[in-house]
C-alpha cells in the first residue's frame, strides 16, 4: 500500500539526509521527499474513506490536513535551506536538521489519517522525538532548556493519552468490543461504559493539549517555537498543532454519540476560555517576537475548541479555522528569519524601522498581523465570525462577550509590538552591518496569506465538500 511505501521512503530519505555530507545530494533528497509527499497526498485523496493496512483511513478531515501539510512543507523546506545557507551550518548539523524536519512532517501526515487511537498515539510520540532534535538544533544552554522542558511536558502528555486509552479499553471491554478503531468506537459509542469513558476523555483531551497548544499543557509548545529555528517553528506552530486537533476531534466525535456530550462541551469551553485568557495576558506584556507569535497560536486554538464545543456552524468554522491558521502562522515565522538577520535579536526593544530595511518583508509582516488578528480581509475573519455566530446561537452570550473583550486586548498588544517593529526607529543599530535581503524571500509569505484569503472568500468546490463531509463526522 502507498502508506507503507511512503513510510519506507521517509526512512530511506531520512537516512540519506543524516549520513550523506554532500550538499547537492542532500537537497536532491529534499526534492525527492516533496515529490513523495505530494504523491502520497494525491493518492489518499483518490482513495478517500477506504481502510488501508487496517489502521489507516483517509477521511475528509484527514485529507484536508494532509493537503495542508503538503502546501506548508514546500516553503518550510525552502526556508530551511535559506536558514542553513545564512547560518553556515556544517554538513552534520544540516543533515540532522533536515532529517528531523522530514520525520516530523511524515509523522504528522500519517497521524492525520490514522483510524486507530493507539496509532495516533504512536505517531504523536514520533513527533515529540523529531521536534526535540529541531529545538536543540543550536546546541546552546537555552536550546537545552527548551528541549528538556518540551520532552518533559510531552512525556507527561503522552502518558496521559496512554492512561486514557487504558480507560477506554476498560469501557469497550464491558461493552464486549475489542476493536479500538474509530469506526468501531463510532458504531458502538452508545454501549460504552460512561464512567470509564469520562475518565478516558479527561486524560486523552489533557494529553493532546500539549500538541494543540491549549490549557493546561500549552507551555510545551511556547519554548519549543521560541528555541527552534524559525522554519521548524513554523511547522510546530501549524501542522504539529493540527495533530493535537485531530486527536481531540476524533475522540470528541465518539463522545458526541453519547449522553456525555454536554459534560465534555463544558470541559472544552473552560479550557478554551482559559487559553484565550492566558494568551491575552502574555501578548499584552511580552517583548519576545517569536514567543508573541507562539502565544497567538494559543489564542487561535482556544477559538477552535470554542467553535467545536458550541456545535452547529461552529464545527464547520473550527475546521476551517485550523486550516487557515496553518497557512497564516507559518508566514509570520518564515518572515522572522529575515527580521533576525536584520537586527540579530528577538526583543522588540532592539528592532524598528523595518520598512526602511526590508520593505517587502515589512509588508508581509503587516499583512501577517492583519491575518493573524482576523481583521478583514483576513481569511480568519470568516472563520472567527462563524465561531462567534455559533456561540451566539448556542446562547453562550457571556462567553462570547468575554472572548471579544480578550481578543480586543490581544489586538492591542500584538499591534503595539508590530507597529514598533515596522515604524519606530530602533534605539541602537549599525546600518552598515544590515544585510540586503531579496524581496523574493517574502514571496512564500504572500502566497500563504493569499491562499488563506482565497479559501475563506472564494473556496473551490472540492474544499467546501471536504469541509462539509468533515463536519458530518460529528453527529
Amino acid at each position: 500500500m502507498i502508506i507503507g511505501i511512503f513510510l519506507i521512503g521517509t526512512l530511506l530519505i531520512s537516512g540519506g539526509l543524516f549520513f550523506n555530507r554532500n550538499t547537492v545530494v542532500n537537497y536532491s533528497f529534499l526534492v525527492i521527499y516533496l515529490a513523495l509527499l505530494w504523491s502520497f497526498c494525491i493518492h489518499e485523496l483518490g482513495v478517500i474513506n477506504s481502510t488501508q493496512l487496517e489502521f489507516f483511513k483517509p477521511d475528509s478531515l484527514g485529507i484536508l490536513l494532509l493537503l495542508t501539510i503538503g502546501v506548508v512543507s514546500i516553503p518550510a523546506l525552502w526556508h530551511g535551506y535559506r536558514y542553513i545557507a545564512t547560518h553556515e551550518e556544517n554538513p552534520k548539523s544540516r543533515g540532522l536538521f533536515f532529517t528531523a524536519m522530514v520525520i516530523l512532517i511524515s509523522a504528522c501526515a500519517v497521524a492525520y489519517i490514522s483510524n486507530h487511537i493507539a496509532v495516533i498515539w504512536i505517531f504523536t510520540e514520533i513527533t515529540t522525538l523529531s521536534a526535540s532534535a529541531l529545538i536543540y538544533h543550536h546546541r546552546n544552554i537555552r536550546a537545552l532548556e527548551g528541549v528538556w522542558k518540551y520532552v518533559f511536558i510531552c512525556a507527561i502528555s503522552i502518558t496521559f493519552i496512554y492512561i486514557g486509552i487504558l480507560f477506554l479499553s476498560l469501557s469497550i471491554k464491558q461493552a464486549g468490543i475489542e476493536d479500538l478503531s474509530f469506526d468501531s468506537l463510532y458504531a458502538n459509542a452508545s454501549t460504552l461504559n460512561p464512567f470509564w469513558l469520562k475518565l478516558s476523555f479527561l486524560f486523552i483531551f489533557t494529553g493532546f493539549t500539549a500538541k494543540l497548544g491549549l490549557i493546561p499543557m500549552y507551555t510545551a509548545g511556547i519554548d519549543a517555537k521560541d528555541k527552534a529555528p524559525a522554519p521548524a517553528g513554523a511547522l510546530l506552530a501549524s501542522v504539529l498543532m493540527n495533530v493535537g486537533f485531530v486527536g481531540i476531534f476524533r475522540f470528541y466525535a465518539v463522545i458526541a454519540r453519547t449522553p456525555l456530550l454536554p459534560w465534555a462541551n463544558t470541559i472544552m469551553i473552560v479550557a478554551a476560555v482559559l487559553s484565550v485568557f492566558v494568551a491575552t495576558v502574555y501578548m499584552t506584556r511580552i517583548k519576545n517576537i517569536k514567543r508573541m507569535f507562539a502565544y497567538s497560536g494559543i489564542e487561535h486554538m482556544g477559538l477552535v475548541i470554542l467553535g467545536l464545543a458550541a456545535g452547529g456552524i461552529g464545527t464547520y468554522a473550527a475546521i476551517l479555522h485550523i486550516v487557515l491558521h496553518s497557512f497564516v502562522k507559518p508566514s509570520l515565522f518564515f518572515q522572522f528569519n529575515q527580521i533576525y538577520r536584520v537586527y540579530q535579536s528577538k526583543s522588540i526593544y532592539d528592532v524598528g524601522n523595518y520598512f526602511k530595511y526590508n520593505k517587502a518583508g515589512a509588508i508581509a509582516i503587516l499583512l501577517g498581523f492583519i491575518s493573524a488578528t482576523a481583521m478583514p480581509p483576513s481569511g480568519l475573519f470568516i472563520s472567527e465570525f462563524l465561531i462567534f455566530q455559533s456561540l451566539f446561537e448556542a446562547h453562550y452570550i457571556i462567553i462570547l462577550l468575554l472572548v471579544l473583550i480578550l481578543l480586543t486586548m490581544i489586538i492591542w498588544g500584538f499591534g503595539s509590538n508590530i507597529f514598533k517593529l515596522l515604524f519606530t526607529p530602533p534605539m541602537q543599530i549599525d546600518e552598515t552591518q544590515i544585510p540586503r535581503i531579496s524581496p523574493w524571500e517574502s514571496l512564500s509569505q504572500y502566497l500563504l496569506l493569499g491562499l488563506a484569503v482565497y479559501l475563506a472568500y472564494a473556496p473551490p468546490a472540492l474544499f467546501v465538500t471536504l469541509l462539509q463531509d468533515a463536519v458530518k463526522l460529528i453527529p
